[in-house]
């Protein structure tokens, strides 16, 4: 009997699992998956993503424009993706029950809109190809013997496998364990996070969002980032998807000054300086006898223009033709570059991701395996490896799961 420890209990343990056990029924191999979880609650992550919804993966398949989305990682996981991507989730789920629908910005979740599908889905095939579930098992340490791979637990009997899986996420036992084990650990920092951003502009305004905005970060001695998109007014900043994709390409960055940096936004991204002003004069040309209070660009939540003239001090009762050349330049400034000091970052309780973790260079993408001790594999987010939102860090954990689990049947069937 050749016997597979999984370690985490989460997306990529039991995906990884699944298709192990799947394998080996099929091939008739002697073999034996057991996941083991530290805490009595699987799937954890997978039950609070994409607001309860679970973001499965993303509607792009095409594997180079794909990994275009992980920050770091994204070469390393070109070879694996060859071998499973998005469209081969999207299969995978289907031969399972399940039905995963795309919305209009690629996002795909479950056609029941529940995470519980998921869960549902995965718990019943770990049942219908035998993988042993070993929930309060928390792993202490890992060794070598003559027999195998040793895993010692708090409390409980030891555990020897011919091969070993590590898909931790982004816990600290995990990463305690591969440096155990001889890897080198890369700098953690949070991704996914928004701005905690104070300025007259924004407010008293959350809930008010722009659909199409242009960001450019600026960060004190370092290079600077940007990034286009959606972008939400929140109680205490700036969120959605722009900001999101903006923190996670600057993780490291960010992280090095302290969450300190100016946020340069332009809240229509398609306008120039000089176009906005057009559009500006032109108004005031059009509306000379109207309030300003009343008469402003359509593509603004009239909340925020209140919120930008009383920023320059301009009355609400001021008519346009009484609009001085300073007051529309700076209004001009206001729309396409705002400066905002950023004063730190805010996380999404559980629903986080961090960069960094295992060294990339020490492991071999082909079969998951680590290079220093060979037997082991890392899976997910325990590597150095993260995407931005939108589904591509499930899709991690989906892809380097299932190279995993061919690698560890080949190893099994062949011993």
């Amino acid at each position: 009997m050749y016997k597979v420890a999984i370690i985490g209990g989460g997306a990529a343990g039991f995906f990884s699992a699944i298709n192990l056990a799947k394998l080996a029924q099929e091939q008739s191999i002697n073999l034996e998956v057991r996941i083991f979880e530290s805490s009595s609650q699987y799937l954890k992550k997978v039950k609070i993503s994409g607001g309860g919804r679970c973001n499965v993966t993303h509607n792009c398949f095409d594997v180079r424009t794909f990994c275009q989305n992980y920050p770091r990682g994204s070469r390393e996981l070109l070879s694996p993706m060859q071998r499973f991507q998005a469209k081969d989730t999207v299969q995978w789920f289907k031969e399972a029950g399940v039905n995963l629908v795309a919305e209009d910005d690629g996002r795909m979740f479950p056609d029941t809109n529940s995470s519980e599908t998921i869960i549902n889905c995965y718990l019943d095939l770990a049942k219908k190809y035998g993988v042993q579930l070993m929930p309060l098992h928390s792993v202490v340490s890992i060794t070598k013997s003559t027999q195998g791979w040793e895993l010692s637990f708090k409390e409980k009997e030891s555990f020897i496998a011919d091969s070993v899986v590590i898909a931790t996420g982004s816990s600290p036992g995990g990463y305690k364990l591969a440096e155990s084990l001889g890897h080198s650990i890369s700098e953690r920092a949070p991704s996914l996070f928004s701005f905690k951003i104070k300025h007259p502009l924004i407010s008293d305004l959350p809930g008010l969002s722009f659909p199409n905005t242009s960001l450019k970060l600026v960060l004190p001695n370092k290079k600077s980032f940007k990034q286009t998109g959606p972008t939400l007014i929140t109680h205490w900043g700036l969120s959605g998807p722009a900001i999101l994709k903006l923190s996670a390409w600057a993780a490291r960055e960010m992280k090095q000054a302290n969450y300190q940096a100016t946020l340069i936004v332009n809240w229509l991204n398609n306008e120039t300086t000089s176009s906005i002003d057009e559009k500006i004069k032109s108004l005031k040309n059009e509306h000379s006898k109207s309030f300003v209070k009343n008469v402003y660009p359509e593509e603004l939540p009239k909340r925020f223009w209140l919120n930008l003239l009383n920023q320059h001090s301009i009355s609400h009762e001021k008519q346009w033709a009484n609009l001085s050349k300073k007051e529309v330049s700076s209004i001009c400034q206001s729309l396409v570059q705002s400066q905002l000091e950023i004063l730190g970052q805010n996380r999404f309780k559980e629903e986080f991701v961090e960069c960094g973790g295992v060294s990339l260079k020490e492991i071999d993408f082909k079969s998951m395996e680590s290079k220093v001790a060979k037997g082991v594999y890392f899976l997910g987010e325990l590597l150095d490896v993260d995407g931005i939102t939108g589904g591509f860090n499930f899709q991690n954990a989906w892809t380097t799961g299932w190279v995993a689990a061919h690698h560890i049947a080949e190893q099994a069937k062949n011993s």
